[in-house]
């Protein structure tokens, strides 16, 4: 066994979550005690925190340092983080959604083809609740995320709002996860100007393996671009309406889309929101868990009865239009 075999093999053992006498890694390892003592000094000069205890109950241990090392992990462990992460790019979770991106484009890069048919195998068999980002393909989340971290081209199909599939030939700056939906945002190549993709809508990535200089986003700021994007293509408003709770419980509710908020006589309150889709305002209004009366715009009061008819019609319901939003 090489130096560089026997310090990753180390290293492996140390990982487990247990104190090694020096004589058994010694064992293990087919060396001297003195060899064992001379490799955990080398691995506490590449940062990990081998931690040391005298007696005859003492031995070595793989402590938490100040920053995360690399780790090594076996065939069954691989398989379960791939799994796990596959599952979770489906969900993507504020804080975490493109890191979890990132460790799997990491791991499937390395993934031998055998694990990464397990991994195929189990996530397909496997079912678990969603939400609506679950029409993204996983895979063409890694395909992306991998794309963006090389600065690698990448081609693929797009399907447009009005069902118009077209080809795309794109420079992959960031991955982007806003409200329930990712984002893709790029350099397109062949209409030389900055587009943003949803996921949902593009299949058959393929990185084209020809590398590009890094890109700025339009305003250094990747996140706020695609927010401003998705603004601009859908017409937003400001609800105004009724509800059935007291201002502080209406603020508590509504947390930072509180808007503006006035008591009422009855124990109810005034709701002036902040400007939002109409589909986003329902949202909020029908999570309350109270009793509300739009007074406009209009055009809310218009999708809240689509969704109540179609609320209606799911649970064997059906009833006329008359009557108020709310």
């Amino acid at each position: 066994m090489s130096d560089a075999a026997r310090l990753l093999r180390l290293l492996s053992l140390l990982q487990t979550p247990r104190e090694w006498p020096g004589s058994e890694l010694a064992a293990r390892l087919g060396v001297t005690p003195r060899t064992v003592r001379r490799d955990v000094d080398r691995l506490r000069d590449l940062g990990y925190p081998v931690e040391a205890s005298m007696g005859v109950l003492g031995g070595y241990r793989l402590g938490a340092g100040a920053a995360m090392p690399p780790l090594l992990v076996d065939d069954e462990e691989a398989v379960a983080i791939a799994v796990g992460l596959r599952v979770a790019a489906r969900q993507p979770v504020a804080g975490i959604a493109e890191a979890s991106l990132r460790a799997l484009a990491k791991l499937q890069q390395v993934l031998p083809s055998r694990l990464a048919r397990r991994v195929s195998s189990l996530t397909s068999a496997t079912s678990a609740p969603v939400s609506h980002a679950s029409a993204v393909d996983p895979g063409q989340l890694t395909v992306l995320a991998g794309a963006v971290a090389a600065r690698e081209r990448v081609r693929f199909a797009y399907v447009a709002n009005e069902n118009v599939v077209s080809k795309r030939h794109v420079e992959p700056v960031q991955l982007v996860a806003l409200g329930r939906r990712w984002y893709l945002l790029a350099f397109d190549v062949e209409r030389d100007d900055w587009r943003t993709f949803r996921l949902d809508r593009v299949s058959s990535a393929v990185a084209t393996g020809a590398r590009f200089a890094p890109r700025v986003p339009p305003g250094g700021d990747a996140v706020e671009f695609v927010t401003q994007r998705m603004y601009d293509t859908a017409p937003t408003f400001q609800a105004r309406a009724i509800l059935g709770l007291p201002v502080e419980l209406a603020r508590a509710r509504l947390g930072d889309f509180a808007g503006e908020l006035i008591a009422v006589e009855d124990g109810s309150c005034s709701w002036c929101s902040p400007e939002d889709t109409v589909e986003y305002l329902g949202f909020r209004l029908t999570s309350l868990g109270c009793e509300f009366v739009v007074e406009g715009p209009e055009e809310l009061v218009e999708h809240l009865r689509e969704v109540g008819e179609r609320i209606g019609r799911a649970v064997g319901w059906t009833g006329g239009r008359d009557g108020g939003g709310g």
